[in-house]
């Protein structure tokens, strides 16, 4: 059994261009879907959120017509309110990352709010990346990657090949020309290697100890990657 590090967004709202908060928060299957493959494999899970907050879940990713229907919408729900992990998160702030075997990032727009400037974070994404332990980071969660800025200005992931959410499917959402800044764009500014895949289709990339995947449809192989590199 190994012990697995959730980082979750602590953000409730994300702030488009024009100074609205839009809701938002953590993506529901993108934390349900690994957590679900994780427990299954044995292994024990901390959810960590900057602060120590309870993390927000995107009521729109508990919607039927993105979770199969209502009666799995209702389980995937149901599995949030109920673990008791996600409902009683540590401090961002007090991990030490060497009680652990493996980091995981779910996505949502939450991230694009607070993990994409959290230095703390981007310290321990650094820190994992670096120790050879299993990173998975998944759709808009690679927005934390943004945070690895390093003494000489450059990037801790420049170079890595990544999925990440696509200028095209924020576009097919109706954000693109709403956001601030753009994820696709804003990686491969950092030098980081973003291999696009279709849209809401799985793409998940694997390059040396990070995982990534590229949407929420990802998130289910990811966890399968991940649990490979944990043998």
């Amino acid at each position: 059994m190994a012990k697995i590090l959730f980082v979750i967004t602590g953000a409730d709202h994300w702030t488009l261009a024009d100074g609205t908060q839009h809701p938002t928060g953590f993506w529901a299957e993108e934390a349900v879907a690994p957590y679900e493959a994780f427990k299954a494999a044995g292994h024990e899970i901390t959810v960590a959120t900057p602060g120590g907050v309870v993390p927000t879940v995107d009521k729109g990713s508990l919607a039927p017509e993105v979770n199969g229907g209502q009666v799995n919408a209702d389980r995937i729900a149901g599995v949030i309110a109920t673990a008791t992990e996600i409902q009683h998160p540590i401090r961002l702030e007090d991990v030490d990352l060497d009680d652990y075997a493996a980091v995981f990032y779910p996505g949502g727009h939450g991230p694009m709010e607070d993990l994409a400037v959290d230095a703390g974070s981007g310290a321990l994404l650094t820190s994992a990346l670096e120790s050879g332990k299993p990173l998975g980071v998944v759709c808009h969660a690679p927005a934390a990657l943004l945070a690895t800025v390093e003494a000489d200005g450059g990037n801790s992931f420049a170079g890595y090949r990544i999925a990440a959410f696509t200028n095209a499917e924020e576009t097919q959402a109706g954000f693109a020309d709403k956001a601030k800044w753009l994820l696709q764009d804003r990686l491969t500014e950092a030098g980081v290697l973003v291999q696009v895949g279709e849209p809401w289709v799985p793409n998940v990339v694997v390059d040396r100890n990070l995982v990534t995947g590229q949407n929420p449809a990802s998130s289910a192989p990811l966890a399968v990657e991940l649990l490979k590199k944990l043998g």
